[in-house]
């Protein structure tokens, strides 16, 4: 039987990427990702937006270039959907979070 976990996402970047570095010296970097839909509704002239934010994470080498990656940059990520549990400081509640671990990005501008 074959499964398969692959997103693709085409949008803006929403703030300058962020590198960091783990406690075992491998490197990554997060940014967040907006994508949008418009629709009209019957009989409305005027267009609804909705924007969903997306976090993505790249390592190691992807990591390096995505770091580059600033505030307005529209890109194409292709990657992985996995889930995440923490929990915050000065919490109790664990907290789920969806993150895109991208194993590509292409740059659209």
């Amino acid at each position: 039987m074959l499964c398969k976990n692959r997103i693709t996402l085409i949008g803006f970047v929403g703030q300058d990427a962020e590198t960091r570095t783990t406690p075992n010296g491998n490197q990554y970097t997060r940014f967040s990702l907006a994508t949008s839909v418009s629709w009209k509704e019957n009989g409305n002239v005027d267009y609804k937006t909705r924007t969903e934010w997306h976090r993505a994470i790249c390592w190691i080498k992807l990591a390096d270039w995505a770091g580059d990656l600033h505030k307005g940059s529209y890109v194409e990520i292709e990657g992985e959907l996995r889930y995440r549990e923490y929990t915050p400081a000065e919490s109790e509640r664990s907290v789920r979070v969806a993150e895109i671990y991208a194993t590509s990005i292409l740059a659209l501008d």
